[in-house]
């Protein structure tokens, strides 16, 4: 039994309470001890990719109790590639605000970081729907005291909006654990899969109930219409470097349609065959469309971004409503590149609303670094719009060859292109408004009035930045093992059968 498998959600849950009550009063050793578990988690989650890379799945079973009757985390492909995406993104976003200051804005960030981290790599790791509802609580928590973190009347309405939008999605996901145990009698991915082949369609009845509220129930987590609302007021309103590290969330909702709806209610389950994919599609339409117009229409900097997070993930979605191989495939690549595309503008906004003064988009006297931060905010922008030569080009290409059927084609390539349209014209106004076209400087003040100028950003401040464009272009240069790598995670999800067989073998004795 691989015992690292483990160290990305033990390692952060037991840091967490160290920061929240021994360290909270020295930031200095807090910053150090969270960087360091950071760290580690992040070389923890390569090496468990490379060990992953072969086609079978490894599976930890905690206090040796084999599945379906005791918990167990499984390492496959996806499983792997999720958790190394989630301690990258941390651990950018985490020297992010160290390096900005804003961990010292609130005594417990470090501590819910951690445990927002211990949640997201849980819910990658899991191997039952049951405990994907309990680190789903975990997320919850976590992510609703970073997103006050720092107080102000516009933060905590936000956060208000998100936590009763997401408490109701929990509130279903239990009423669809229970119907689904009172169906199947277990909550094992791997023992559901074989479970509901045996059941009659016409038996099917209170499964098929159980698939749909686990649908709606991800398609909140994920933001997908039409219950999308609560994503531009909660990132545009949270810290930017919270926002950044929120990238990574609504790709918990999209992993969970993904894990549960192929290896669980997949091709093979007569009672939900094609359930998924025809109410996916639309909604990812119109998510697009939401996402593209906001981007179009957004007054303010971080709207802006929030709503390009919003259609990029009306994206992934088409793709992975196609549930074919080459779609998942192109939908993980797009997965992983729109997470670091999104951390880049939410950093980026940070060092500029910090400089600025505004985060309105109108012309104002030049910031600090202005053509420097035009650079920057310029590749953020073509590769969260998905031109050439960053990955989200690529992304798109792959998105569009994946979508071949008649009815995906001529819909599926319209909002993906239009919508890139309008995000691109989006992006080009805010980037002419916020860089190219200052206002006249106004008149000085007396000096003894006058406010300080800000300061040039450091190397440190612009590092967690570069790192995520970095990604992106790394994501363009190594596309080609980058997407055989998914490859093969696409086809351990739509052939489960070595899944299925890893995880309920009898365990071996160590």
């Amino acid at each position: 039994m691989n015992h690292w498998i483990i160290v990305p959600v033990l390692l952060p849950a037991l840091l967490a309470p160290l920061l929240g009550f021994v360290m909270r009063h020295d930031i200095r050793l807090a910053r150090a001890a969270s960087l360091a578990g950071t760290a580690v988690v992040a070389a923890v989650a390569l090496g468990l990719a490379v060990a992953a890379a072969g086609d079978e799945a490894q599976v930890y079973r905690l206090g040796g109790w084999p599945a379906p009757y005791g918990i167990v985390l499984v390492l496959d492909r996806l499983s792997a590639l999720m958790v190394l995406l989630t301690s990258l993104l941390a651990l950018i976003v985490l020297v992010h605000a160290v390096v900005t200051g804003w961990d010292a804005r609130g005594r417990h960030f470090h501590a819910l970081f951690q445990f927002q981290l211990m949640g997201i790599a849980g819910a990658f790791l899991t191997g039952d729907v049951f405990n994907l509802f309990v680190f789903f609580e975990v997320l919850l928590i976590a992510s609703y005291g970073l997103m006050i973190h720092g107080g102000g009347r516009d933060r905590m309405r936000a956060g208000l909006q998100y936590v009763v939008m997401n408490l109701a999605g929990s509130t279903l996901f239990l009423f669809a654990l229970g119907t689904l145990y009172a169906s199947t009698g277990t909550l094992n991915i791997a023992d559901l899969a074989l479970r509901l082949e045996e059941i009659p369609v016409e038996e099917a009845a209170l499964v098929r109930v159980a698939a749909m509220l686990l649908m709606i129930v991800f398609a909140v987590k994920a933001a997908l219409f039409p219950v999308q609302f609560w994503l531009p007021g909660a990132y545009a309103n949270a810290p930017a470097p919270v926002a950044a590290l929120f990238a990574i969330m609504t790709k918990v909702g999209a992993y969970a349609v993904i894990r549960v709806h192929t290896v669980v209610f997949g091709p093979g389950v007569a009672a939900t065959d094609g359930m998924a994919g025809d109410w996916l599609f639309p909604a990812a339409l119109v998510t697009v469309a939401v996402g593209a117009f906001g981007v179009l229409g957004a007054r303010r900097l971080l709207p802006l971004v929030a709503f390009s997070v919003l259609g990029s993930m009306g994206t992934v979605m088409l793709a992975v409503a196609a549930f074919t191989p080459a779609a998942t495939t192109a939908a993980l690549y797009y997965m992983v590149h729109s997470t670091f595309a999104a951390a880049a503008l939410f950093l980026l906004a940070d060092l500029v609303l910090a400089r600025r003064g505004s985060e309105a988009l109108t012309p104002r006297t030049p910031v600090v670094q202005n053509g420097l931060f035009a650079a920057l905010f310029f590749a953020a922008a073509i590769g969260m719009a998905g031109m050439p030569p960053l990955s989200g080009f690529l992304g798109k290409l792959l998105v569009l060859d994946a979508l071949r059927a008649p009815g995906e084609m001529t819909w599926g390539w319209s909002a993906i292109l239009a919508g890139s349209l309008l995000t691109i014209v989006g992006f080009a106004r805010a980037g002419s408004a916020l860089f190219w076209k200052p206002a006249a400087p106004a008149r000085p003040a007396p000096a003894e009035a006058a406010d300080p100028p800000p300061k040039p950003a450091t190397a440190a401040e612009i590092a967690p930045l570069a790192a995520s464009l970095a990604m992106l272009a790394s994501l363009a240069v190594f596309a080609g093992p980058i997407a055989g790598y998914l490859e093969g995670a696409s086809r351990q999800l739509h052939e489960p059968a070595g899944y299925i067989a890893s995880v309920l073998a009898e365990p071996e004795e160590d």
